[in-house]
């Protein structure tokens, strides 16, 4: 039961995230970098400590009381991340659409699951799950067989990709709406999907860095509760506080740099544009951007097992953003052959959600 809940924790984190760019559809008139970190405001400054204050009793005791190289590592890590996602719109830009977004999901998916169990095998902590035991173990080999039929599913949905960009001559654009000069490298686009693909698993990291403050949190809860058998579902929220401002740095100044070189400074009261609307729509994109994680975190502390929750959270989003992809009729005008191919690797995808699902019960 505790696994059922945690894959649909994950869920509803996998479809906040593959929707949150839906309301910056509704943005009139404003530049991308101005949207952007308005929205980011609210998604890496705002809504987190906001968060943990409602979920969290006397939630800033736990980060006065972390260490100064923990917090240091957890908001490293979440500098990191902020760059891998900028990174990716190179990898887009020298591989095109499908190739690179296959090549970035899929490596940050395998890095972000399977390096922290490496590590764990080299400096064992208890109540850690490391490589070892996923081979060892019916359940960790059950879990990554669930990884590589997803990776599967990645790569059978960037095929589709690709046959629709030789049958559909349309703009590219990256993940935040910015249309992408295309200059096929393939030799440039692999380093730089490796670079964003590993920076993008920063935030996994993150989480495994700023344990100590969530298992912190965690036992103040079982103190509090020692009749509960099960984790306290939103003992990340705190740690997340850190690894969101790492990635407010990077978008932060990536994104001045943007307004000064553009000139769009004036955007954020530009009267000419809806100010009100683009407010509310930024700062809901930035809110429900920031809910994948808190689901996140609800769906780890059901499954217990870092490595899992990664994969299921990267599986939902791949699953969302294509299944929108299908609903928003951007497979339109494709040939049979196309749409059919899409169609399996999302098939392909919810088949190995179903896989590791399983395996974390059967732990």
């Amino acid at each position: 039961m505790q696994a059922i809940l945690g894959v649909f924790f994950h869920f509803i984190g996998g479809f906040a995230s593959g929707s949150f760019y839906i309301p910056y559809k509704k943005v009139k008139g404003w530049s991308w970098e101005s949207y952007w970190i308005v929205g980011g405001i609210f998604s890496w400054l705002i809504v987190p400590p906001l968060a943990a204050y409602l979920t969290v009793p006397n939630f800033t005791h736990f980060l006065t009381s972390a260490s100064g190289s923990i917090l240091f590592l957890t908001y490293i890590f979440g500098v990191l991340w902020g760059i891998g996602g900028l990174t990716y719109g190179l990898g887009v830009r020298y591989l095109g659409v499908a190739l690179g977004s296959s090549i970035i999901l899929g490596l940050c998916m395998v890095l972000g699951s399977i390096l922290p169990s490496i590590y764990f095998d080299i400096f064992p902590k208890e109540g850690k799950d490391t490589f070892t035991m996923f081979l060892h173990t019916d359940w960790g080999r059950m879990v990554l067989l669930g990884l590589l039929v997803c990776v599967l599913g990645i790569i059978i949905c960037g095929k589709a990709g690709m046959m629709k960009e030789k049958e559909i001559s349309t703009a590219v654009t990256d993940p935040h709406g910015l249309e992408i000069k295309t200059e096929y490298k393939f030799g440039l686009g692999l380093f730089v999907g490796i670079v964003s693909g590993v920076l993008s698993a920063c935030f996994n990291f993150g989480i495994e860095a700023g344990k100590p403050i969530a298992d912190a949190v965690n036992t103040v809860w079982k103190a509090a509760n020692p009749t509960e058998t099960t984790n306290f579902l939103f003992s990340n929220n705190v740690t997340y506080i850190i690894i969101l401002w790492g990635g407010l740095t990077t978008n932060f100044i990536w994104c001045m740099i943007l307004n000064a070189r553009n000139k769009t400074f004036g955007d954020y009261a530009n009267k000419k544009t809806p100010l009100l609307k683009n407010y509310i729509f930024s700062a809901l994109a930035g809110t429900t951007w920031f809910l994948q994680f808190f689901f996140y975190g609800m769906g780890e502390s059901k499954m217990g097992n870092g490595a899992s929750s990664w994969i299921l959270h990267m599986a939902f989003i791949i699953l969302v953003a294509n299944v929108w992809g299908i609903v928003l009729k951007e497979w339109k005008g494709v040939s049979k052959k196309t749409y059919v191919t899409v169609i399996v690797g999302i098939v392909t995808i919810i088949a190995s959600v179903l896989i590791v699902g399983y395996g974390n019960s059967i732990k």
